[in-house]
């Protein structure tokens, strides 16, 4: 199967499509399975709670890895690393506005400290593919880790060095995965918040590669 060149390469700022000055779809209020709120900032996020942006292919199945995580508190999916700003889903998959598909999660670092999150992360995806996961092909799946603080990069950076050796020792290549400040968050429509829970035969991508982090890191 052939795929434009324009799939496979994050545009230019000036190239990227014009977006939107504000998100014009309403959201529900919950989270359809964990039942606390789905938009989420300073005003309603517990006190000790942390943030944690990821993208690891489509969203759908992503979002679920999280949700089912003991201590996260709130995840939504939506669109991250990109230019246009309040993208439609198609603008994204045009791979004409520089986001990949994220998951944003709200989590209590007490119950599911950060690294757990960054291990989750990287067993249940390829983080070795670039531009694509699986079958799906575009910028808009490619590995990301986006962080909100000094500590989650410094950890991430860590937890990524710790697991490229094994692997590459099960055969994979070079850890691909973009790991850089979190840019503006735009959360997708809502159809697909929790989609796998709305459809639960819906499209599923996600499944371990079997590779584990070595024990102690």
């Amino acid at each position: 199967m052939l795929f434009s060149r324009s799939k496979l390469e994050v545009p230019a700022r000036d190239a990227a499509l014009p977006g939107r000055s504000e998100r014009w779809f309403p959201l529900a209020d919950k989270h359809v399975v964990l039942g606390t709120p789905l938009v989420t900032d300073e005003s309603n996020i517990p006190a000790g709670h942390q943030v944690a942006v990821f993208g690891l292919g489509c969203f759908w199945g992503a979002e679920e890895i999280f949700w089912k995580m003991p201590g996260v508190w709130s995840t939504s999916v939506g669109y991250a690393g990109g230019t246009t700003a309040h993208p439609s889903y198609e603008e994204v998959c045009s791979g004409r506005t520089g986001h990949t598909e994220a998951v944003r999660v709200v989590f209590d670092p007490h119950v599911v400290p950060y690294p757990d999150l960054v291990k989750a992360f990287y067993e249940f995806h390829d983080p070795t593919q670039g531009m694509r996961q699986g079958n799906d092909v575009g910028t808009q799946y490619r590995s990301a880790i986006y962080t909100l603080s000094t500590e989650q990069e410094e950890q991430a950076q860590r937890l990524t060095a710790a697991y490229a050796p094994e692997l590459a020792a099960r055969g994979y290549g070079a850890i691909t995965t973009e790991i850089r400040q979190e840019p503006t968050y735009y959360y997708a429509e809502d159809p697909h918040q929790q989609y796998l829970a709305k459809n639960p035969f819906g499209y599923r991508c996600h499944s371990a590669t079997g590779v584990r982090f070595p024990a102690g890191v």
